[in-house]
């Protein structure tokens, strides 16, 4: 072959190969924190980006290119959203029995989400599109990206941090939890749901059942609720 690399310039341009790479990706991530007993910091998501990452740098890989691939896994996050309520319906009395404390966690906790990160982010002197990228970054990326747009904010930005902020949430919970001696799963998950959406919804469940399914109620009602919010927050700082 005159050109050694002839063969992975024909299979770059092809959505299958990018496809594949992902899912490999993960399950090599997977594998790597599954021999690790799921520690917290060996976080799979983190580990299946950089490795995609790298790949795409490495070959100069445009992310439109990518994106022809990966769009297929993309498109099943709405299915896998909507499968949630599978464990939920399962988990139901307990879920019946705890809707008081959730309507109040996700006040709270929503509200506190992002009035703080206004409040710090402005306060260190951060142009107004970065406040809004940041505002809606513990919300789902779908729905975030869709928050920050119609605010005038940079979607892409806000995806970055929404992605950043579901890892970092993944790693902390299970230390954090423990430290503060909370013990109740219920309430572990509904708190990382809230804070870290899907991603953190997703470690949530290979720690417990309950604490997944609680995480993805959250992870529903904060997009839910932060698409009000968020808006309503920056009226009054504009008033």
């Amino acid at each position: 072959m005159d050109n050694p690399f002839q063969l992975w310039v024909y299979l770059s341009a092809t959505p299958l190969l990018w496809l594949t790479i992902t899912v490999v990706a993960w399950l090599g991530a997977d594998a790597i924190a599954k021999a690790s007993g799921r520690h917290p910091l060996v976080n799979p998501v983190l580990i299946a980006i950089l490795t995609v990452a790298g790949l795409l740098a490495v070959t100069g890989t445009p992310y439109a290119r990518y994106f022809e691939g990966a769009q297929f896994v993309h498109f099943l996050l709405g299915p896998a959203t909507v499968a949630l309520a599978i464990p939920m319906f399962a988990n139901i009395r307990t879920v019946r029995r705890n809707l008081v404390p959730m309507v109040a966690a996700l006040i709270a906790g929503a509200v506190t989400a992002i009035v703080s990160t206004i409040a710090i982010a402005a306060a260190s002197g951060a142009p107004q599109k970065v406040l809004v990228a940041l505002a809606p970054k513990s919300v789902t990326a779908a729905i975030a990206m869709g928050i920050s747009e119609g605010l005038g904010g940079e979607p892409a930005l806000t995806a970055v941090l929404v992605i950043t902020t579901g890892i970092l949430g993944a790693v902390m919970m299970t230390p954090l939890m423990n430290l503060l001696r909370i013990r109740d799963q219920a309430a572990r998950g509904f708190a990382v749901g809230l804070a870290s959406h899907g991603i953190g919804t997703a470690q949530a469940f290979t720690v417990d059942p309950v604490a997944g399914t609680f995480a993805g109620i959250a992870m529903g009602l904060n997009a839910v609720a932060s698409a009000f919010l968020v808006p309503a927050v920056f009226r009054l700082m504009a008033g």
